[in-house]
């Protein structure tokens, strides 16, 4: 059987080096490959390089092998490989995704702005990108919980056998949050149908642990031995998550949720996590074949 594969983009940034030592961990737990790789981008814009001793190509080979030592510090018996490859790196990262099982970034690449909490490539990958991805934004309570952020979309099932398998691989509990309001709740259908809607007390939220229940299902029924805290909560989508978050190893949410509109790959809810969760995020795409 051929070995999993993940990939972390490496540019030398303090974000970076995080994220590669988070993409070492998850390879050895998965018994997976690491391929660190870079983004050159001066080839490309014709910028002379200088002579092959100095210059501009060895800071490059410096910083990936300062990541690839990084990788192997982390996981000593990881099998780790690098790649420079000429190109920008939105597309580059978007072409390695096609054959790896999880691509890991960092919040900001060398190239961030200042007031820019997460960089333009982890937004682009996260809705672009083949396979799922994790930013480590900050470190995550290593102690804690994988939290899925549940809706109960079809678009959101990868994302939740995504957070099970983590939670698995970690030996850690799964919380499962849901967040609604009157407004994103849908209304029971009356009993008799000449009645109007009418929400009974207790309906609204009653249906939506029911919501959390079924889409956890399948999942569950998979990965037994992960301890599930069930969590339905009345109140906002983002800022729930973003609050469960403070004590998560990790935070699971899909690329596009229920209230998704037709045309846009990313989400407000995923995007918003990048932006302000306070721990490493995976965002997880519907179509993600090796979610």
């Amino acid at each position: 059987m051929v070995a999993g594969l993940v990939v972390v983009g490496a540019d030398g940034s303090p974000s970076s080096l995080a994220a590669v030592e988070a993409a070492a961990r998850e390879a050895e737990l998965r018994g997976a490959r690491l391929r660190v790789v870079h983004a050159f981008l001066w080839p490309a814009m014709h910028v002379p390089l200088g002579p092959p001793e100095g210059g501009l190509r060895n800071m490059v080979e410096h910083l990936v092998a300062e990541s690839v030592d990084r990788a192997r510090s982390v996981a000593p018996g990881l099998d780790v490989t690098h790649a420079v490859v000429t190109g920008e790196p939105l597309s580059v990262l978007e072409v390695q995704s096609r054959e790896a099982d999880l691509v890991v970034v960092g919040s900001r690449g060398a190239g961030g702005f200042v007031g820019l909490l997460v960089g333009s490539t982890a937004v682009h990958l996260a809705a672009h990108g083949s396979c799922p991805l994790l930013v480590v934004r900050e470190a995550g309570d290593p102690s804690g919980p994988v939290v899925l952020g549940v809706d109960g979309s079809p678009a959101g099932e990868r994302a939740v056998e995504f957070a099970f398998r983590e939670a698995a691989l970690h030996g850690t509990g799964l919380v499962a949050l849901h967040a609604w309001t009157t407004w994103n709740a849908p209304l029971p259908e009356p009993h008799d149908g000449s009645e109007p809607y009418a929400n009974p007390p207790g309906a609204l939220a009653d249906g939506e642990q029911l919501l959390v229940s079924e889409a956890l299902a399948g999942s569950r029924a998979r990965y037994p031995e992960v301890a599930v805290e069930q969590r339905a909560v009345r109140g906002a989508t983002r800022e729930a998550l973003i609050e469960a978050s403070r004590s998560a190893r990790m935070l699971v949410v899909g690329a596009r949720g229920r209230g998704g509109f037709a045309g846009l790959l990313l989400g407000s809810v995923s995007q918003a996590m990048l932006h302000h969760a306070h721990c490493p995020v995976a965002v997880v795409r519907g179509g993600d074949a090796r979610a």
